[in-house]
């Protein structure tokens, strides 16, 4: 027997034998004759059952990927019972059964315990026994002939979760045409659909078991049978697709009478299905949905217009409100698998739902391909992205970062090493980083077309930055001159005055406080501006209020005194000064309420004034709406001693906050807006970063347990999405040692994320590199940068400057070949692949690639130009250079041939074919007796290696490697056979010859040339 007959066949990667087909062999080989009487033989799938034969079986030459077959909660063993053999031999033998059922809900086990038996004595099998716990149904059968039901009226059995559900005596006959069966509580019915139309639709549509399986459970009935055609241990194919067995049993009888299969309906072949149209915005049956396109062939089915699945305005969910008007509803929370919503590259979102703000005009039968707006920084007022500010953004702020100084962690991943980065600087350079930062927002200022809403945020971001500066940077000390003061710098007088004056270390606090508070004058001055510009020329008291709650005392000192209000200009030039004066003016408000003064011959705008010089915060600015800033500024202007020191006075606001006594300190995009679309915000959702900034620094001797909060988008912008300023916020506040933090993941792969959307994939690993090690995760960045080097594979390979910059960043070139060989085989470049997992030293995927793939190509292209009578020079040339370039690829994978399984069965042919083919073409200097002795032994283990290596690698090869290997056999049969030697050794060598996978045709020139040379022989000897 061949040897490829004593082995069963078993092809499927989900199916499996017990013994392995590889025990099988080892015990054939240590005991011949074992593949004919294998004990206790098992078959199976996983998580669908296995079947134990319970005598010998005789597996030898078995085709199990065409015996056996399992579906949901059914076996079919011999689907055609054309080959089926006699009871008793190959597998219609007696046999346990143990199939896996999958039921969501059960009823009580001696339930359902007692239908299964009466189920299984039915079929004329044995029941054995059934594991509620995990599903198991097990009996015994005596062959795989004739099971199923002689009466057609037989009792049906419902063995969804919707019919476990009822009691057993609720349980009705289904109808008798498949077609019609009854889903009156089903969703279709729910819907509003027409559950006979749905039914035949279904059948037209799905003909085999998974669709059945897909459509249950996109519709669920409580009234479902699942006693059909793929409850039966024989094919689908062999009973009448469409009708309704009535039965719950996995066994049926394949071998029913052709007189009764031909009154059942059949059922339709697939159809085309969907058609999705993108481009469309209309809601409606026929735009942006799925349309059918199929045709009916045969069941009458009228198509009739419905709609789909409408969500009632007035309908509770658990999303409504108006904070959550924008989410869109999820049809797939609702519908399971049948509506699931997917993320496609760079943002796409691909769903079936509505927005909460209008739940009534969706359907849920319509598809809905969006992309979310993750590049609405580098937009302008139309909506249209420039690349400037795409530059300006991202790529300059990168390079500035990537300039800072920089300290490398080295960690090993696997067998490769990474470099990680933490940006290392000081409190003295700070001034100068800050202002490299602000030169960049302010060329992002000077870009035309820009919404009012993104100038509002750039100009907040230079505020920010200009208070990190404020808040964290140094200043030299004793002899040392000032390193960071800006002479140039508009609104900072102390630094103008002392920009190069040596500073009392005690004095320090006190400088940094005059620093805040020029901070908070230039951050306000434009609110004040705008409100002081709307008031009238008579309105100067109120105009005087409004200049002091920005500390504009010389303008406001100028106006008091312009008007002839000299006493007021008086008292507005000792402002903020010592505090005698605000007693003073506190102590006379008291006197004139304690001896009753009529304050209403005081206009009240000056009793404001004289409140706020008093250092009254609330009765000065009752009923009068102010910002957070100007509110802590009135606090720290006069209210607090000017000795205070900054920490105190921002906790201060901080308690007040607490109590409720000051304004909320809101983002800017909703102090100030104006934003481009509505937003919905209620206090205690997040505070501004200037904000955050100050209770970070009031806090710096303590851990401050809102990083997460501060370093949230919405925290400096209203668009969730946009992280690319808080990133580098948030990097040098860390470098200079403000904070430490091992936590603020998602603020880097959010930054990431936004990074790869635009296609910056360089920038984002770069990012990666940057992200702090853990001990709990030390493998995250690995896993990131191969992830992000296999999806975006595409746009990095094809940037030449992205490329060299990933290489730069000494991320292993053996990660970047292996997505480049992942990309390449995908879209079919199985030579560019090949080269790439050679590289990244994936040995055992470039061998497989090779031998499938590649070095049928080569090798056949070689022969094939070979057989031209007339070849030039360089067509000579390219021929022997395609041999070299097989040469090359099996050298190097024989390096490694110890880590490549069957290596002598698959690329060493090739290694083995050239050196005998090499061996066999050259003259030997030593005189040999008997050369063809030898040659005819090494071609006839060479030709034995061809027929195992075929055996082995199956279908694997394509018919092209088939015809290599012919091609291979046929060059040394010539060789062979040119040989000298004497004629009886020659019969030796055509017995060699005809084991050889050649063509028959060839085998036949074999036989007629050793019949000639027996010929030869006879008459040698006759004579």
């Amino acid at each position: 027997m061949a040897a490829g007959a004593l082995f069963p066949v078993l092809g499927f990667s989900d199916y499996f034998t017990r013994p392995s087909i590889d025990e099988l062999v080892e015990r054939e080989a240590a005991d011949p004759g074992y593949c004919s009487r294998v004990p206790n033989f098992i078959v199976g799938r996983t998580g669908y059952g296995q079947v134990r034969f319970l005598s010998d079986t005789d597996v030898r030459g078995l085709d199990l990927n065409k015996i056996v077959r399992f579906d949901r909660h059914c076996v079919v063993v011999y689907d055609d019972e054309a080959n089926k053999p006699p009871v008793g031999h190959g597998l219609n033998k007696t046999a346990e059964v143990v199939l896996q059922l999958y039921l969501k809900e059960l009823p009580e086990p001696s339930i359902l315990d007692g239908l299964l038996r009466r189920r299984t004595k039915k079929q004329g099998a044995r029941f054995v026994s059934f594991d509620s716990v995990n599903g198991k149904w097990k009996f015994e059968v005596d062959h795989f002939s004739r099971f199923g039901f002689a009466d057609e009226d037989e009792e049906d059995v419902a063995m969804d979760e919707a019919a476990v559900r009822q009691p057993i005596a609720e349980v009705r006959d289904p109808p008798s045409e498949g077609y019609e069966m009854e889903l009156s509580h089903s969703l279709p019915a729910h819907l509003g659909l027409d559950p006979a139309k749905m039914q035949e639709m279904r059948m037209a549509m799905f003909s085999n078991d998974e669709d059945d399986e897909d459509m249950e459970d996109g519709f669920p009935s409580d009234q479902r049978y699942l006693t059909r055609d793929r409850m039966s241990v024989d094919s689908p194919t062999s009973s009448a697709k469409g009708s309704r067995l009535k039965s719950l049993s996995p066994l049926n009888a394949s071998s029913q009478k052709v007189s009764r299969r031909s009154g059942m309906h059949a059922r339709k072949e697939p159809q085309a299905l969907l058609e999705y149209n993108v481009n469309s915005s209309d809601i409606g049956p026929s735009s942006q949905g799925i349309l059918m396109s199929g045709h009916n062939k045969g069941l009458p089915v009228r198509m009739t217009k419905v709609e789909g699945f409408k969500l009632p305005a007035e309908q509770e969910t658990p999303v409504a409100g108006k904070i959550y008007t924008n989410c869109v509803v999820d049809a797939a929370l609702f519908m399971g698998k049948s509506f699931r919503v997917g993320w496609g590259p760079n943002g796409i979102l691909v769903h079936s739902g509505s927005l909460v703000s209008s739940p009534g005009t969706g359907l849920s039968s319509v598809i809905h391909i969006e992309k979310v707006a993750v590049d609405k920084v580098v937009r302008d007022e139309k909506n249209k992205a420039k690349g400037e500010l795409t530059e300006l953004c991202f790529s300059d702020p990168m390079d500035l970062h990537k300039s800072l100084d920089h300290e490398f962690l080295e960690t090993e991943a696997d067998l490769f090493k990474l470099k990680l980065q933490k940006v290392v600087t000081n409190r003295f350079v700070l001034p100068d980083i800050c202002r490299s930062y602000i030169d960049i927002i302010e060329r992002q200022l000077e870009v035309s077309d820009l919404s009012m809403s993104s100038r509002v945020l750039l100009m907040h971001q230079v505020t920010v930055w200009e208070l990190i500066r404020v808040l964290f940077s140094e200043r030299a000390v004793g002899n040392q001159l000032e390193t960071f003061g800006d002479d140039d710098q508009e609104g900072m007088a102390l630094d103008k005055k002392e920009g190069s004056i040596n500073i009392d270390p005690e004095a320090l606090p006190l400088v940094r406080r005059a620093d805040f508070s020029s901070w908070l004058q230039d951050s306000v001055c434009h609110r004040v501006q705008g409100e002081v510009g709307s008031l009238h020329d008579a309105q100067y008291l109120e105009h005087i209020l409004l200049l002091l709650t920005g500390r504009q005392l010389d303008t406001a000192t100028e106006v008091a005194a312009s008007r002839g209000d000299v006493r007021l200009a008086i008292l507005l030039s000792q402002t903020g000064g010592s505090m005698l004066n605000r007693s003073d003016i506190a102590q006379q408000l008291d006197l004139w309420k304690m001896n009753g003064l009529d304050f209403d011959y005081i206009e009240e705008e000056r009793l404001k004034v004289y409140e706020l010089l008093a250092g009254n915060i609330h009765a000065a600015l009752q009923d009068s709406p102010i910002d957070w800033k100007r509110y802590l500024g009135l606090i720290m202007w006069y209210q607090l001693s000017p000795d205070t020191p900054l920490d105190i006075i921002i906790r201060s606001y901080e308690q007040f906050l607490g109590e409720g006594k000051v304004p909320y300190p809101v983002p800017v995009y909703i102090d100030e807006g104006p934003l481009d679309e509505a937003l919905h915000w209620s206090p205690g959702d997040r505070f501004d970063i200037s904000f955050y900034l100050m209770l970070l620094h009031a806090n710096q001797d303590e851990k401050f347990g809102l990083l997460k909060t501060m370093f949230s988008a919405f925290s400096s912008s209203y668009d969730p999405l946009d992280y690319h300023v808080i990133w580098h916020q948030r990097s040098v506040l860390e470098a200079i040692g403000a904070f430490s933090s091992i936590d603020l993941h998602l603020l880097d792969l959010s930054f990431v994320h936004q990074l790869l959307c635009l296609g910056k994939i360089h920038w984002a690993i770069y990012v990666i590199l940057h992200m702090p090690h853990r001990e709990d995760a030390p493998y995250i960045h690995e896993k990131l940068i191969r992830e992000i080097l296999s999806q975006y594979c595409e746009s990095w390979s094809k940037d030449d400057a992205q490329r060299q910059y990933i290489v730069e960043l000494a991320i292993p070139e053996e990660w970047m070949n292996e997505a480049l060989a992942l990309y390449l085989e995908y879209y079919g470049d199985q030579q560019g692949a090949l080269k790439n997992f050679i590289e990244c030293g994936n040995w055992k995927k470039a061998h497989t690639i090779f031998m499938t793939s590649v070095a049928h190509s080569l090798f056949l292209s070689c022969n094939i130009s070979l057989c031209h009578e007339h070849q030039s020079l360089i067509f000579s040339t390219l021929v022997s250079a395609k041999h070299e370039e097989i040469w090359n690829v099996i050298s190097a994978l024989e390096n490694h041939k110890s880590q490549i399984a069957d290596w002598d069965l698959g690329a060493g042919i090739y290694i083995d074919y050239y050196i005998l083919k090499t061996s066999m073409q050259e003259e030997s200097a030593i005189d040999d007796s008997d050369p063809l002795e030898k040659k005819n032994e090494s071609c006839s283990s060479f030709f034995g290696r061809l027929n195992d290596s075929l055996l082995v690698w199956g279908s694997k090869l394509p018919v092209e490697a088939r015809a290599c290997y012919s091609k291979m056999a046929e060059e040394l049969c010539e060789l062979l056979m040119n040989t000298p030697g004497a004629p009886d050794l020659y019969m030796g060598s055509f017995q060699t010859m005809l084991s050889a996978p050649v063509p028959d045709d060839h085998k036949s020139s074999y036989v007629q040339e050793a019949i000639s040379v027996f010929t030869e022989i006879l008459c040698s000897t006759n004579s």
